[in-house]
């Protein structure tokens, strides 16, 4: 089985900043694996467990950022065999409709029979890619992927937890997936495995490699801002007795209303 698994790098959270005009500064933030994209990288390791013979590639598209040694090293000691990325600084910062278009682009290139995603990303959550790409490529599509139950070189077998249910669906490949964070643990790779990655082949897709259209733009990202917080009223009630008790009730109703 051939399976990609995508991910994202990321600012770290501890590095951002915020200006004072609720502007997002990331400018002394290193780059990092998306989180919620570990988790499909660990399901990825799974499932090529169970198929014999499966070969586990690591896709991502982006700027310069994608250069990075240590990132490039962390995401190939966590148990892909390869990794592919398209760099070109016109995909830096993509929405999710043009990140899916360039993915799909790169998957055709690798040929895939199973591509993972994880459910959002670190920075804008949209949970739109993994479905979108899915379209794309015209494959079977499903998110919020909780299990991995079973595989075998032409299915895939999963849960997904519900509200009040679980599913047990087995999924025809070709297809994408997209997983819930709680799907797994992300194991932390050993010094045996990190020195390992740096041994691992790497290839670099251009724009003209991919043979795509130009990526259209749909909807224009005019702000990305921290949430206005509200300042604290600061009110000490002190004492234990009825009066001192109501007079914090009746704070707690002004505040929630």
């Amino acid at each position: 089985m051939k399976i990609i698994t995508c991910y994202k790098l990321v600012p770290e959270e501890q590095d951002i900043s915020v200006n004072g005009d609720g502007s997002i500064d990331t400018n002394k933030a290193a780059p990092k694996i998306n989180p919620f994209d570990l988790n499909a990288v660990e399901a990825g390791v799974q499932i090529k467990s169970m198929v014999e013979g499966s070969q586990l590639t690591a896709l991502s598209v982006g700027g310069k950022t994608l250069d990075n040694p240590k990132a490039r090293k962390d995401i190939l000691s966590r148990g892909p065999d390869d990794l592919t990325l398209v760099v070109d600084e016109q995909f830096d910062a993509l929405l999710p409709h043009q990140t899916a278009r360039v993915l799909a682009s790169a998957a055709r290139k690798c040929e895939f029979d199973l591509i993972l995603c994880g459910d959002g990303s670190g920075d804008l959550f949209a949970q739109q890619v993994g479905m979108q790409l899915g379209e794309l490529l015209s494959v079977n599509t499903i998110n919020a992927v909780s299990k991995i139950v079973a595989a075998t070189e032409t299915t895939l077998t999963v849960e997904r937890a519900l509200d009040d249910e679980v599913e047990v669906l087995e999924i025809a490949l070709p297809a994408v997936i997209s997983v819930s964070a709680d799907i797994n643990e992300p194991q932390i790779p050993s010094m045996k495995t990190i020195l390992a990655a740096a041994k691992k082949p790497v290839t670099n897709l251009t724009t003209e490699d991919l043979e795509m259209a130009a990526l259209p733009k749909l909807v224009d990202a005019i702000s990305v801002v921290a949430p206005k917080q509200a300042e604290r009223a600061q009110v000490i009630v002190e004492g234990d007795d009825e009066a001192q008790i109501a007079a914090f009730a009746d704070h707690l109703r002004k505040a929630l209303n």
